[in-house]
């Protein structure tokens, strides 16, 4: 039987992007297009969620508009520095707060995996058992995101030192966690340079 959740899309974008010289949320995607990464990933969570939540640090002024205008919230993180795992803190803390139980969770600085690659992960965590805590898309024998995290994942995330990573909770809890082989590159594309960006364009 399949369980219920209420799912709400979280979007880790506190980045401070060094390597990348400018801020990777507002980098232009598609190519040529109007869109950023941050857009594209709402585009991309907004069918498969009751909700968005973006959580940024430093940048926050400049991604009000693109998060406003979409009906989303925005989730400051005020120490984006202490790591990753403080923004996902951060997000999946609103995910609670504001009533859901699922989480899908995804990096800003990628192209949005396809809106089938999603609805396959969504029903995977729909279809499991109670011991599955999350779904996590796999790619030529690589991990990647979007992921979906249940109560019992976000609970061990949450209770998380934030001195770890989120692979230390991961890792800390795999016998709960159905890795599932997708057919869609983007779910282990991440762009941290230039020339990464200047490569995933063309």
């Amino acid at each position: 039987m399949a369980r219920a959740a209420s799912f709400c899309g979280v979007i880790l974008a506190a980045g401070a992007s060094s390597r990348m010289g400018r801020d990777k949320a507002l980098l232009p995607w598609p190519p040529g297009g109007a869109g950023t990464f941050l857009s594209a990933a709402m585009e991309m969570l907004a069918p498969h969620t009751e909700l968005l939540i973006v959580v940024a640090g430093a940048n926050a002024p400049s991604l009000e508009p693109v998060v406003y205008s979409r009906g989303a919230y925005l989730a400051p993180n005020p120490e984006p520095e202490r790591g990753q795992l403080s923004s996902l803190q951060i997000g999946l803390q609103e995910v609670l707060n504001r009533g859901r139980d699922t989480a899908l969770v995804t990096l800003v600085d990628r192209p949005p995996a396809s809106h089938a690659t999603v609805a396959k992960l969504r029903s995977a965590y729909m279809d499991a058992s109670g011991d599955g805590w999350a779904v996590v898309p796999e790619f030529a024998g690589r991990h990647g995101h979007p992921v979906v995290m249940g109560r019992d994942l976000i609970g061990a995330m949450l209770r998380a030192p934030v001195t770890s990573t989120a692979r230390d909770v991961e890792h800390a809890n795999q016998a709960h966690i159905l890795y599932l082989p997708v057919d869609d590159a983007n779910v282990v594309a991440n762009v941290n340079t230039p020339e990464e960006y200047a490569q995933l364009k063309s």
